[in-house]
């Protein structure tokens, strides 16, 4: 099977090139936590000119850009509750929180929509063996904003020593942000990708993410490298995947404004909001309602 593509169309179509990477080379690996089996492949690197406003939205099917840009403001400003994250127009933690067995179980829930310690609140509040908190994102945000890249302006998500005090390990779980001169970069790792429903939500947030970094911190904006570790595709996603999405050429990317009064990472705690961020030259196909295992 190939893809058909659009002339000059490398930054495109590199998210239908995975999945077809994914079916000509992936190998079925089976998955204890959801059990059903996935196709997988080792090792996938994308990247995103956020310089160039070169928004990687997936064209081949509808994408809720808006939903994902809402769970990375969710992560940002350190939210530990379903509804927090609903209140602001994103419901893609409510079955983790609510639906998966063995959180539900956990004597650390503290009741419905209760996520645990996860992603943002590691972000936002690593504990420090004295009690005390660590603000990673404010500490990665003062330096940036002073022209400082100590090769350390490491946001991570990823705290093994409290897995058992959230609902789910963290998938997208280290950025990095370099400056080099006036331009800032990021590389973003995943250890874990669902690539037809995950990764049209991770693309989008690796170029807000870098994008909003730059715009508070007084820099331009260059690239994004998202670098993949495990990247699959369960096998109740591959008939759609194969016979539906990727039959369809992909569309030129659109572009991406973002409210420029956006200027402090006190905005994107208390204002901030999907109303501002809006497309230009958004087109797609028709949506595709792949299943989501818990």
């Amino acid at each position: 099977m190939s893809t058909q593509q659009l002339p000059n169309s490398a930054n495109i179509s590199q998210y239908e090139d995975l999945c077809q990477r994914l079916l000509n080379e992936g190998q079925w690996v089976e998955n204890k936590r959801t059990n059903i089996r996935c196709l997988t492949l080792i090792n996938a690197d994308l990247e995103y000119d956020v310089g160039n406003h070169a928004f990687p939205l997936v064209t081949t099917r509808k994408c809720y850009y808006k939903a994902a840009i809402a769970e990375l403001l969710g992560y940002l400003r350190g939210y530990d509750n379903a509804a927090s994250f609903r209140a602001i127009g994103c419901k893609t933690w409510d079955a983790n929180a609510n639906e998966n067995t063995a959180w539900l179980a956990n004597s650390a829930r503290k009741g419905t929509d209760d996520m645990g310690r996860v992603y943002g609140v590691q972000g936002r509040q690593w504990h420090r063996p004295d009690g005390t908190h660590l603000d990673q994102l404010q500490k990665i945000v003062s330096n940036l904003s002073r022209g400082i890249d100590d090769r350390g302006e490491i946001l991570t998500f990823y705290n093994p020593g409290e897995f058992h005090l959230g609902c789910l390990r963290p998938c997208m779980h280290t950025h990095t942000f370099s400056l080099l001169g006036d331009t800032l970069h990021l590389t973003s790792y995943m250890r874990s990708c669902d690539v037809p429903l995950g990764l049209t939500f991770n693309m989008p947030q690796c170029f807000v993410l870098l994008a909003l970094m730059a715009q508070i911190s007084g820099h331009k904006a260059g690239k994004v490298y998202h670098k993949i570790v495990n990247a699959h595709i369960y096998e109740n996603q591959l008939e759609m995947m194969q016979n539906v999405q990727l039959q369809r050429a992909p569309y030129a990317m659109p572009r991406l404004h973002i409210n420029p009064d956006i200027k402090s990472l006190k905005d994107i705690e208390t204002w901030v909001s999907t109303s501002d961020f809006a497309l230009e030259g958004y087109a797609c196909h028709a949506p595709i309602s792949y299943p989501f295992a818990v």
